[in-house]
């Protein structure tokens, strides 16, 4: 694991910490192989239920490292290098999370501009400290459009005139105002943000596996089908869950009047 990325388990939750503190943790080749490692190492580990994200020290993630300098194959113009280093190593990453058989909770601490807003949207679950901000500099700092996946985050999640504005005039979003405009689940005291963001993996673990999976995976498809298709697809969905134990756990449970225990221990 490079030391630019933490990794501990504890509880049934895998916590993967962005350790380029003194660079705001700002993304190079080492982090985000890092990243993809830790993911990898949480999926195959039985004992990992869930996962955070967060970062050290006083921010998420900064985005890419542009003082880093270039890291893509010799040859490539600027433009064809910046694109490399989307396809093969940002874009990657942010799928390996919100792709994760795991659910997923992003700790927001300080700032995630750039790529680390898209790196955080992965997640299932946001969490913010109230000294979280979200910045979009893509536009009126690097004259690009927003990547690694906010434009496809941004519009579904604020709306279409807020993600414009966010994208073009490049504000920094504050944490509360983040949660009341539904970017992020809610927003906590930062001294209570670690503590938040384990509980809330830990509620996500104890979720029976196939239905972690497969609520995030239905709800993404839902957004680019007509409700007719979307109703087929949540009866499709729920004839093979309804065939599982977990749902014969559920009803059991219900009919006991007890919670339902969907995992040993």
């Amino acid at each position: 694991m490079p030391h630019s990325v933490l990794y501990d388990v504890a509880g049934h939750v895998a916590t993967v910490t962005l350790n380029r503190p003194d660079v705001l943790n700002a993304g190079n080749r080492e982090l985000l192989a890092g990243i993809q490692e830790a993911v990898e190492l949480a999926l195959g580990d039985d004992d990992v239920r869930s996962v955070v994200l967060t970062g050290a020290g006083r921010g998420f993630c900064a985005g890419a490292d542009l003082a880093a300098g270039p890291w893509w194959p010799e040859g490539l113009t600027v433009g064809e290098g910046v694109g490399w280093i989307l396809e093969h190593w940002w874009n990657p990453t942010a799928m390996m999370i919100r792709n994760s058989a795991k659910p997923t909770v992003a700790a927001v601490n300080g700032v995630a501009a750039g790529g680390g807003v898209g790196l955080a949207l992965a997640c299932d679950v946001v969490v913010a400290a109230e000294s979280a901000s979200f910045v979009q500099v893509f536009g009126p700092q690097l004259a690009v459009v927003p990547d690694v996946g906010s434009t496809w985050h941004l519009p579904r999640l604020v709306g279409l005139a807020r993600a414009r504005a966010l994208a073009m005039l490049g504000d920094p979003l504050d944490a509360v105002t983040a949660a009341e405009w539904g970017l992020v689940w809610e927003c906590v005291p930062d001294a209570e943000l670690s503590g938040r963001a384990r509980a809330l993996a830990s509620r996500l673990g104890a979720l029976d596996p196939a239905v972690a999976a497969a609520i995030p995976r239905v709800l993404a498809e839902g957004l680019g089908a007509s409700l007719a298709d979307q109703l087929a697809r949540e009866a499709e969905v729920n004839t093979e869950l309804g065939n599982g134990p977990g749902f014969a756990e559920g009803v059991t449970a219900f009919l006991e009047r007890r919670p339902p225990r969907f995992r040993d221990g």
